[in-house]
């Protein structure tokens, strides 16, 4: 049976990384408990690496963790 269609899905590229031996790099994240609706999120930093930003997954309440000297190590926070 023929295939009618004029393109070639090719899906190579889209690895997981377990084929080639690497792992992929985790991402750095917060993890934040929003005591407004009782609920934990991750935060991840930012592209620009100047902080971690997110906001509550019911009702959206913003957070914003800025990096820098001075700051915490922590990584667990609760947001009143």
């Amino acid at each position: 049976m023929s295939d009618p269609r004029d393109y070639k899905l090719d899906i190579r590229g889209l690895s997981t990384g377990k084929d080639t031996g690497t792992t992929p790099t985790p991402r750095p994240f917060l993890s934040v408990k929003f005591a407004c609706c009782n609920v934990y999120q991750r935060i991840y930093k930012s592209a620009d690496g100047q902080s971690y930003r997110g906001h509550c997954p019911k009702c959206a309440r913003p957070v914003h963790f800025k990096i820098g000297p001075g700051g915490s190590d922590a990584r667990c926070f609760i947001v009143e």
